[in-house]
C-alpha cells in the first residue's frame, strides 16, 4: 500500500504517535561510525538512509514510500521488490509478522530505510524439530569438534569440521533433502550496499545449528550504515555478522539473545570472517545493546576493525568470551556493565590494541579486569560515557524495537494509543507536535480539527 500523506488531508493514510520518552542518552539519530568516512579523523559522511528514519515519514516522495503488513504467506518476493522499488519501507506488524522463506539478498543497493512499526516481525520459515535435536543428541553432536575431523555429504559436499558434517549429514537422511535448501534461513544479505538505516524491526530465526548456514543478518563489503532498536532472535549462523571489508557501521539500542529452540554454536556477532581480513576496514561501533539470554559468544568477535564498545550491557551467564578482540583489531571499551553470573567477559588473541577504561562495571566476584594494551584507542567522533551504573535501566527499558507503537492508519481513525493519546497536546497531519498559533487541520485527544 502506497502512502499518499503528502497530499490532500482528505486522501492521507497516516499514524499519529506521540515521541517516546527514551532515555536521555539515546539520541535518536545517527551517531559513531556510520557517520564517519575516517577510523582515524573527523571526515563526515550524511547518513540518510531513504531520506528518513523516524515515523511518521516526512520529507519524501510518497511514490517512495511503501507501508508492507503481513499476508500470513511467504512475502520475500514482495519485500525484496519493496526494498528495490523505494526508498522508505515501512514493515506494519499490525497483521501479524512478515514470513521470509530464505535469505533476501540485496547487492548494491544505497539510500535505504527500513522502519518496523506496531511490532513489526521478519520470521524464518524452517527450524530443526525434536525429532532432529534427538537424532543429532544420539550421535553425540555436541561433544564433536569444531575444528576438524569432517567428511564428504551424500550430496558430495565436502565439509572439514566433525560437529557440521554430522549435523548436515544427519538432517538430510532425516528429511531426504540433498539440497540443504532450509541453510538459507536468514532475513537480509546485504552485499556491497551503503547508506542504509534499518530500525525498530524484530528478526527471528530458526534457532542456532551448526550447519554453516545464515545470518539474520549479514553485511558483506557494506558501508555507512545505521542498525538502531533492533531486536534478533535466534539466528541460524550468527545474528549479525559485519565482513569482507564492510566499515563505518554502527549497531545502536540492539539486542541479542537464543530461545530454547538454538541447539549449539550461539556465536551471536562476528566482525571479520577470517584472519586474512584485509587491514583497515570493519571500523564499527555498539552502543547500549544487550546481549541476554543463551549467548555464548561472539559479542562480538572481530578482526582488523576499530571497534568501540560503548555502555553496552551483558547478561548472558551461559556463555563463553563476551567481548573477544582477535587479529588486528584494535578496541576501545567503556562504560559497560556485566552483570552477576557473567564470567567469561573477555579474551583476545594477536589482537593490535585494547582501551579497557576504568569506566566498565564487572558485578561477578572473582572475574578479573581486562587489561589495556598497546597505542589508547580512540575514535573520529564526539559522545559521552554514561554511567555504568546506569546502563541496565536504561538498556532493559529501551532498547529492542520499542519506538512507533500502537499507530492505526487510516483517515477515520487518525489517533494515537496509550501516552499522549489525551494530553490536549497539538499535531500536524504529517504527526508533528505543534503550538496552538497555528491555522489549519490539527489532531488533538485523537480526534481531527480545523482551526
Amino acid at each position: 500500500m502506497k502512502l499518499s500523506f503528502l497530499t490532500t488531508a482528505a486522501a492521507m493514510l497516516l499514524a499519529i504517535t506521540a515521541a517516546a520518552e527514551n532515555s536521555t542518552y539515546d539520541q535518536l539519530k545517527p551517531f559513531g561510525f556510520c557517520t564517519r568516512s575516517s577510523r582515524t579523523t573527523e571526515t563526515p559522511y550524511n547518513i540518510t538512509g531513504g531520506g528518513c528514519y523516524t515515523y511518521p515519514v516526512n520529507g519524501v516522495d510518497e511514490s517512495k514510500v511503501i507501508t508492507l503488513t503481513s499476508t500470513g504467506k511467504d512475502m520475500k518476493a514482495a519485500i525484496t521488490s519493496a526494498i528495490k522499488s523505494n526508498s522508505i519501507i515501512v514493515f506494519d506488524g499490525s497483521q501479524g509478522d512478515f514470513i521470509v522463506s530464505s535469505l533476501i539478498s540485496l547487492e548494491n543497493i544505497s539510500g535505504k530505510t527500513l522502519i518496523g512499526i506496531n511490532g513489526a516481525r521478519l520470521c524464518t520459515t524452517w527450524f530443526a524439530t525434536q525429532e532432529i535435536i534427538d537424532a543429532l543428541n544420539e550421535a553425540g553432536v555436541p561433544n564433536m569438534s569444531t575444528s576438524g575431523g569432517g567428511g564428504t555429504l551424500p550430496n558430495g559436499t565436502s565439509v572439514t569440521e566433525e560437529a557440521e558434517y554430522n549435523t548436515r549429514r544427519i538432517i538430510i537422511e532425516m528429511t531426504g533433502d540433498n539440497s540443504e535448501a532450509y541453510r538459507k534461513s536468514g532475513i537480509f544479505s546485504f552485499k556491497s550496499c551503503s547508506n542504509i538505516i534499518i530500525r525498530n524491526l524484530k528478526f527471528q530465526g530458526p534457532g542456532s545449528i551448526d550447519v554453516g548456514g545464515s545470518d539474520l543478518i549479514s553485511f558483506n563489503g557494506t558501508k555507512n550504515c545505521w542498525v538502531d532498536h533492533c531486536e534478533f532472535y535466534d539466528g541460524m549462523d550468527g545474528n549479525f555478522d559485519i565482513t569482507q571489508q564492510s566499515d563505518f557501521n554502527t549497531v545502536s539500542w540492539c539486542t541479542f539473545s537464543y530461545s530454547s529452540r538454538s541447539y549449539m554454536h550461539q556465536n551471536t556477532n562476528l566482525i571479520g570472517s577470517s584472519d586474512s581480513e584485509k587491514t583497515g576496514y570493519l571500523n564499527t561501533t555498539f552502543a547500549f545493546c544487550h546481549w541476554g539470554d543463551n549467548c555464548r559468544a561472539r559479542m562480538p568477535m572481530a578482526r582488523v576493525g576499530k571497534i568501540h564498545m560503548l555502555n553496552n550491557y551483558y547478561t548472558c551467564t551461559t556463555g563463553g568470551n563476551c567481548i573477544n578482540p582477535r587479529k588486528n583489531s584494535e578496541f576501545l571499551i567503556e562504560g559497560n556493565y556485566f552483570a552477576k553470573g557473567v564470567k567469561s567477559i573477555y579474551s583476545q588473541s594477536n589482537a593490535k590494541a585494547v582501551t579497557w577504561a576504568a569506566s566498565n562495571t564487572i558485578v561477578q566476584s572473582g572475574v578479573s579486569k581486562p587489561s589495556s594494551f598497546g597505542t589508547t584507542v580512540t575514535v573520529p567522533y564526539d559522545y559521552e560515557v554514561a554511567p555504568a551504573s546506569e546502563v541496565p535501566t536504561v538498556v532493559e527499558t529501551y532498547a529492542g524495537a520499542t519506538l512507533f507503537k500502537d499507530i492505526e492508519l487510516g483517515i477515520d481513525q487518525l489517533q494515537m494509543k496509550g501516552h499522549d493519546a489525551q494530553t490536549g497536546h497539538i499535531y500536524n497531519l504529517a504527526g508533528q507536535r505543534v503550538d496552538g498559533s497555528r491555522q489549519g487541520i490539527f489532531i488533538v485527544n485523537g480526534k481531527k480539527i480545523v482551526r
